[in-house]
């Protein structure tokens, strides 16, 4: 049995290695035949590279697994087009190559949104990384001084779902609004990008310092997109709020 479970791992079939002592008795126990002895362990392979590159992916994309669709409190932004939330959850618009363009006042739960859309597009094997826009800028920017500027611009534009949360939040150093249009041309009907952002398309001249180059941004994101406004109050008031009145509460008792 060892010198059969080297040679599974020397074929880096790790996940037949691991349960194969396990299915030898359940198939001696139930008189499987060879057929159905190798449907199980062929199986418990494919659970395991599975369960693998899950987890790979997940560590390289940089979400929360907190933030899902399931998390997300639909009734406080009554506005929101869920059936519209849900059905970019099946992803879709990742193998469409579209972008989603998630707007709306700080709190509101954009960053939530995208985040649970990543983690739905993590489930059906897509390749995801998340990134403030800011650190993109600034990382691939300073990546151009120390010669790891080809594998980081890489890392952006090979993933299946680029999501850029927090746009607006800071302008953009004119120094770095290069790199930031680089990446919007070089995914540009090739890869899908999720953008949160808290400005209004009128505002993002202001963002990039360049009304001409804020165009073309907006050009490219917008031919192929999905661009939901989300207009209702603060998640995070409404906790401070929640937090406010328990302690109250507690006090007056």
């Amino acid at each position: 049995m060892n010198n059969l479970k080297k040679k599974l791992n020397s074929l880096k079939l790790a996940g037949m290695a691991l349960t194969l002592e396990a299915r030898h008795e359940y198939a001696l126990a139930n008189k499987l035949s060879y057929t159905e002895f190798l449907e199980l362990m062929l199986e418990d392979e494919y659970s395991n590279r599975s369960s693998n590159s899950y987890t790979r992916r997940y560590s390289r994309s940089k979400l929360s697994n907190e933030k899902t669709i399931q998390a997300y409190d639909f009734s406080y932004q009554p506005e929101l087009d869920k059936k519209l939330v849900t059905d970019l959850a099946a992803c879709r618009f990742i193998k469409d190559k579209k972008n989603v363009i998630l707007m709306g006042n700080p709190g509101v739960g954009k960053s939530h949104i995208a985040n649970a859309l990543g983690i739905e597009a993590l489930k059906l094997g897509h390749k995801v990384l998340f990134t403030h826009a800011s650190g993109l800028v600034e990382k691939l920017y300073s990546s151009r001084g120390d010669s790891t500027y080809s594998s980081v611009l890489k890392s952006y534009t090979e993933a299946d779902l680029l999501i850029i949360d927090e746009l607006g939040f800071k302008k953009i150093c004119q120094n770095n609004v290069d790199e930031f249009f680089e990446i919007i041309r070089l995914r540009y009907e090739k890869g899908s990008i999720i953008i949160t952002t808290n400005r209004s398309f009128e505002d993002w001249s202001q963002i990039f310092g360049d009304a001409v180059l804020a165009s073309a941004i907006i050009d490219r994101l917008v031919h192929h997109a999905y661009v939901i406004k989300i207009t209702g109050p603060s998640y995070r008031v409404k906790e401070y709020m929640k937090s406010a009145k328990t302690k109250k509460n507690l006090n007056e008792n």
